[in-house]
């Protein structure tokens, strides 16, 4: 969706806020109680999660970003094979840190691009956007705040370029198995064959390694996933006490899923106004709010497979932590 005139955050207000409260509606029901990961990003849950990327113990964004500066060469030649234009479209943009590497190599190249970021925080998009037209006056620019999908079906319609999809940052560890090869099923539907999709998965590794990356010593994450909390106090009129909660993380090495929650510290009950919902807490009951799963060369292998792509490119950093992978479509 190109917005004109009102800002991204007018623009998509009354969308989130129904977002927010179908989840929170349904949500808090279930047993476990849940909440999804993607309420995470207002603007505070931005905020914080940009000092996470720099927290000396989570090493996801250092080592995808070492990726992308010592493959961006590489990554152009593929994208630009036989000289043709192409859409770079990144899911899930948020401050495009990394993105900006390949932007800046690109233009330097003089490849023939537009730039499409997607993203659910409007707060976040409006700074990228800001910043990549203040750095590149002349980029063409198609911001999209929209399903992934719908983004897709836009883009496609307004353009014949060949598209390239980034989907950084180890997002696609946040789906369950089932909901990964769905998701690549449908992006694989609204593609052409010889388009590609660059996804970074965290790889499987030493579990002392991953467990402090959700357990940083600053409890930056602990400060966003109770930022959770806080959101519905200021949005949906909650009264949420965030001292009576706690966070706890937990990576089991056999399932290669690091799984993050909210506990409640006391017998407690919440009250819900704008939605006319009370929640009951028992002592130590707890609110499950992100998975993050860790992969095998073998699992992404047998993804691309499964999905209708040929894996064609495959990018890690000098450790061996992380994994940028070319998918191309069939």
């Amino acid at each position: 969706m190109a917005v004109h005139g009102n800002t991204l955050s007018e623009v998509i207000e009354s969308d989130v806020d129904s977002a927010l409260v179908e989840e929170v509606r349904t949500g808090l029901v279930k047993m476990p109680k849940r909440l999804s990961s993607r309420f995470f990003y207002d603007a505070e849950g931005s905020r914080i999660f940009q000092e996470i990327m720099h927290s000396p113990d989570y090493y996801l964004t250092r080592s995808e970003y070492e990726i992308l500066e010592t493959y961006k060469s590489e990554l152009l030649h593929l994208f630009a094979a036989e000289q043709r234009p192409f859409d770079l479209v990144e899911l899930g943009a948020g401050d495009g840190l990394k993105t900006k590497v390949l932007l800046g190599f690109f233009r330097e190249k003089g490849a023939e691009f537009a730039y499409a970021p997607v993203d659910i925080s409007a707060d976040a998009l409006e700074g990228l956007v800001s910043d990549v037209r203040q750095q590149w006056p002349d980029l063409q620019l198609k911001p999209q705040h929209d399903d992934y999908f719908n983004s897709l079906q836009q883009l496609s319609a307004e353009s014949d370029a060949r598209r390239i999809v980034l989907f950084l940052g180890s997002n696609i560890g946040n789906f369950a198995p089932d909901e990964a090869i769905d998701f690549y099923s449908q992006l694989n539907d609204k593609l052409q064959p010889g388009d590609i999709v660059l996804t970074g998965f965290d790889l499987q590794k030493n579990p002392a390694l991953i467990h402090a990356a959700y357990n940083d010593r600053d409890d930056l994450t602990k400060a966003f996933n109770l930022n959770l909390l806080r959101r519905i106090n200021r949005e949906l009129d909650a009264d949420f006490d965030l001292d009576a909660f706690d966070h706890y993380e937990t990576y089991n090495p056999e399932t290669g899923e690091a799984r993050s929650y909210l506990v409640s510290q006391k017998t407690q009950t919440v009250r819900i106004q704008a939605i006319d919902m009370t929640v009951p807490f028992a002592n130590g009951e707890i609110i499950h709010t992100e998975i993050s799963r860790k992969f095998t060369r073998a699992q992404i292998e047998q993804l691309a497979e499964q999905t209708g792509f040929m894996v064609n490119g495959w990018f890690t950093d000098f450790k061996g932590y992380f994994a940028d992978v070319v998918f191309v479509k069939k």
